[in-house]
């Protein structure tokens, strides 16, 4: 069991993670966030500690989606991360980039050398046009650089890109409710749980619960957002 300080559920409340289940901590008893079945498949195996990996962020090409649906492939056939049973091809995950690129949203990879170690984007949280400050936020690492800072390098570019964009919030579904490094990643830029939906998946023969996490972009709800978010050009570096 791991005790954790800070705001995954709110600013100042602390929870542990026990066998992979977050639990809240109130002053009164431990609670669970939900009640899970635990399932080692849940996250990526575990890997020794090594070195962060210097990458560079930039953004997708098509290039790229060889490396992408390989790393993803990892995450749908091997773990609860990704809620999806099947890998998608080349060609779905291709036509995937291309609709995240018409919206004008940032699509971007991780890369140390010319080989790809991770990627992640934003798309929309919900279709219906009074969502559109919102976006939801999916980043994924290739299974040998978990743990080297890959996520972080991508989450930090993406939430900058999303800022610049004009969106005013960013929301986490998060697969599968033992998924302690995906919560822990999002905790480390400013989210907090909002909420979970129990067992709405069912993968590898047991039900699965998703996280709901939420992060406040730019200035929030504190003014007035521009007219056409994820329109403008991102002065972020390409």
């Amino acid at each position: 069991m791991a005790l954790f300080g800070g705001n995954l559920y709110g600013p100042g409340v602390n929870y542990v993670i026990s066998n992979g289940t977050p639990f809240l901590f109130n002053g009164l008893g431990l609670h669970p966030v939900i009640r899970s079945p635990i399932n080692h498949m849940s996250t990526p195996p575990a890997k020794p500690s090594t070195s962060p990996l210097k990458v560079r962020v930039r953004l997708a090409t098509e290039q790229d989606m060889p490396a992408i649906q390989e790393i993803y492939a990892h995450y749908v056939t091997g773990t609860t991360a990704s809620f999806e049973e099947d890998p998608p091809t080349v060609a779905e995950m291709t036509a995937r980039w291309q609709r995240v690129q018409a919206r004008g949203l940032p699509y971007l990879v991780a890369t140390k050398g010319k080989r790809v170690v991770g990627y992640a984007y934003a798309g929309p949280f919900r279709e219906r046009s009074g969502y559109r400050y919102t976006i939801e936020d999916s980043v994924y690492v290739a299974e040998d650089a978990i743990g080297r800072n890959v996520g972080n390098a991508l989450m930090t570019e993406l939430i900058e890109r999303c800022i610049a964009l004009g969106f005013r919030q960013m929301i986490a579904v998060i697969g599968d409710s033992t998924n302690a490094s995906s919560l822990a990643l999002h905790s480390r830029h400013g989210f907090f749980v909002v909420g979970a939906l129990s067992s709405t998946c069912f993968k590898f023969g047991r039900w699965v619960d998703a996280v709901l996490m939420q992060r406040i972009l730019g200035e929030g709800d504190n003014s007035l957002p521009p007219k056409h978010p994820g329109r403008r050009k991102s002065r972020a570096k390409r």
